[in-house]
């Protein structure tokens, strides 16, 4: 391609006035979601056995009820 094929026009406009940001890897803030995770899972296991209490007694009345498995 010749200069003259080059008018200058640009091939791509960002409409902003700051510099351009490339994405990379924040170590921190991704530990630190890490350790929030395994907390909220460590303060959720002691509600395991209540709720498969809750999940089992729920399952009982749909037998009683004649609810089970096969729906109409």
């Amino acid at each position: 391609m010749s200069d003259e094929d080059q008018s200058g026009l640009l091939k791509r406009a960002y409409r902003t006035v700051t510099p351009g940001f490339g994405s990379h890897e924040d170590r921190g803030m991704d530990s630190l979601g890490w350790t929030m995770f395994l907390l909220v899972v460590v303060l959720f296991i002691p509600f395991l056995p209540l709720l498969l209490a809750v999940w089992l007694v729920t399952k009982v009345f749909d037998a009683i009820a004649g609810r089970g498995s096969a729906e109409e």
